[in-house]
C-alpha cells in the first residue's frame, strides 16, 4: 500500500509564499498523473494543479501564474510552490497521484491559511 505524505502548510500573510510538498513512502514507477487539490470550508475539493508523465501541466484559472508545480521522479514527490497568495487560497491542500493502472492516491491533507 503506497501512502502520500504532504508537508508544508501553515499560516501566512497575503503576499506571502509557500511550498508544499508531497513523497510516496515507496518509489513508483507507472505514474500517470501527480497532483494538487484543495477544498476550503464548505466547498467542494477542487483541482489546483496537475502534471502528467510527459511534462503536460494544468493550473486551475484562479491560480494560474501564481503556482507552479514540480516533481522529483527518483522520489515519487510532486512540490507546489505558491507565490502571492490571497486569503481565498486558504484550503486544505491534498497532494494525488495517479498510475497507468488507474490506482489512485491521496495524500492526508495539510493546512493553508492565508491570513492578516
Amino acid at each position: 500500500q503506497v501512502q502520500l505524505v504532504e508537508s508544508g502548510g501553515c499560516l501566512v500573510q497575503p503576499g506571502g509564499s509557500l511550498r508544499l510538498s508531497c513523497e510516496a513512502s515507496r518509489r513508483i514507477l507507472s505514474i500517470d498523473v501527480m497532483g494538487w487539490y484543495r477544498q476550503a470550508p464548505g466547498k467542494q475539493r477542487e483541482l489546483v494543479a496537475t502534471t502528467t508523465s510527459r511534462g503536460r501541466e494544468n493550473y486551475a484559472d484562479s491560480v494560474r501564474g501564481r503556482f507552479s508545480i514540480s516533481t522529483d521522479n527518483a522520489k515519487t514527490a510532486v512540490y507546489l510552490q505558491m507565490n502571492s497568495l490571497k486569503p481565498e487560497d486558504t484550503a486544505i491542500y491534498y497532494c494525488n497521484l495517479r498510475t497507468w493502472a488507474r490506482n489512485d492516491y491521496w495524500g492526508q491533507g495539510t493546512q493553508v491559511t492565508v491570513s492578516a
